[in-house]
């Protein structure tokens, strides 16, 4: 199954996503991260607490979902609110598409307790959400049925 995290910036959650399914679900789920307005760099946070958590991040970077029209992701997560709500472009459009509300953690101000609680929260919830996908990933299930049992496993929002 082939998934393609989307958020506006992609440089915090739409990463984290990539980089933790990656690592978790890499031999059933491959995925990649975009943005419409991708900032061209990654949130260093996201870098410092993925490392933290065990995640691999060579090779994470913000890009444009323009660099995926060949892609052809069975399944776009739209996980900020604002990417949500944006038309995807055309050629995602056989696509399975989810939208995982997560809160942003690179938003937090505070101490850096707080914000390292932010992203350790962010990342949990990620991992919450890639083990259903990826339990759901190995059954051969239509596009609907997929986001259905998404659904009912409260795998989206």
């Amino acid at each position: 199954m082939k998934v393609l995290y989307i958020c506006t910036h992609n440089r915090c959650r739409s990463i984290l996503s990539e980089a933790i399914t990656n690592q978790m679900a890499g031999d059933v789920i491959q995925a990649r991260s975009a943005g419409s307005q991708p900032a061209g760099e990654v949130h260093p946070l996201s870098i410092q607490y993925l490392k933290q958590t065990g995640y691999a991040t060579e090779g994470l970077q913000s890009q444009s979902w323009d660099e995926f029209e060949d892609f052809a992701p069975d399944v776009v997560i739209t996980v900020c609110d604002s990417a949500a709500g944006e038309a995807c472009p055309l050629y995602f459009g056989n696509s399975l598409k989810l939208h995982w509300g997560l809160n942003d953690p690179s938003k937090v101000e505070g101490s850096d307790k707080q914000k390292a609680e932010a992203f350790r929260d962010c990342i949990a919830e990620i991992e919450r959400r890639v083990k259903v996908l990826t339990d759901l990933a190995g059954k051969d299930l239509s596009p609907a049925e997929l986001g259905d049992a998404l659904t009912q496993q409260g795998a989206q929002s």
